[in-house]
């Protein structure tokens, strides 16, 4: 039996309120789950040295990041990374220009040296934070933690080489900052590596 235009029209009109209230529950379901990423992503930074810096930097990740610490861990390292690789190009800029001390010169050769190692620790970081090794965790976490550790001590050693008086005061100033944004980043990194492989690792 064939419907009448009335049954026709029914199921039509019917099938248009179910999609439109379909389109606003889901238009108003994104704001409420991109509010909540967000807060996870504020309360997972405390445990950061620099929390303030971790929620600028990591929020604009809140839907790829969602409330996954191993995913916060990886964005943490790969912010750092991105940074890293872009401060090492600005200080291998930096150790040809014109007007250097010896000391300058030779301080920013040794920079872009530990910058040069620091990206590729991060970058190993990064590869081994994707690899699934639930029965080799604690081993996987470790090697993740080294390499980080690592990164980090490249990066500290790059500002000290500028901390002497010696030094002229808009190279080491520009050195220092530009470092010490990547050393943060990569200090916010490490504790978020920390915060996920506390909380996941089997007991």
């Amino acid at each position: 039996m064939k419907g009448s235009p009335f049954s026709h029209a029914l199921t039509l009109l019917i099938f248009i309120q179910f999609a439109t209230y379909m389109n606003t529950y889901c238009s108003a379901a994104r704001p409420v789950q991109s509010e909540t990423n967000t807060q996870f992503i504020k309360t997972s930074c405390r445990v950061t040295t620099y929390p303030d810096l971790c929620i600028t930097t990591l929020s604009g990740y809140a839907t790829k990041i969602q409330a996954s610490p191993k995913l916060l861990a990886s964005t943490a390292l790969s912010v750092a990374l991105k940074t890293a690789l872009a401060t090492s190009t600005t200080m291998t800029k930096l150790s040809k220009s014109q007007g250097l001390n010896p000391r300058e010169a030779a301080a920013l050769y040794d920079c872009v040296d530990q910058l040069r190692d620091a990206v590729d620790e991060l970058q190993n970081s990064i590869s081994e934070m994707g690899r699934n090794e639930r029965s080799n965790f604690a081993l996987q976490m470790n090697n993740v933690q080294t390499w980080v550790s690592a990164a980090l001590t490249n990066e500290d050693t790059c500002m000290d080489g500028f901390s002497r008086k010696s030094m002229n005061g808009n190279v080491k100033a520009t050195v220092r900052s530009q470092i010490s944004n990547v050393a943060h980043l990569t200090s916010n990194g490490l504790a978020l590596v920390n915060s996920y492989a506390s909380i996941t690792s089997p007991k």
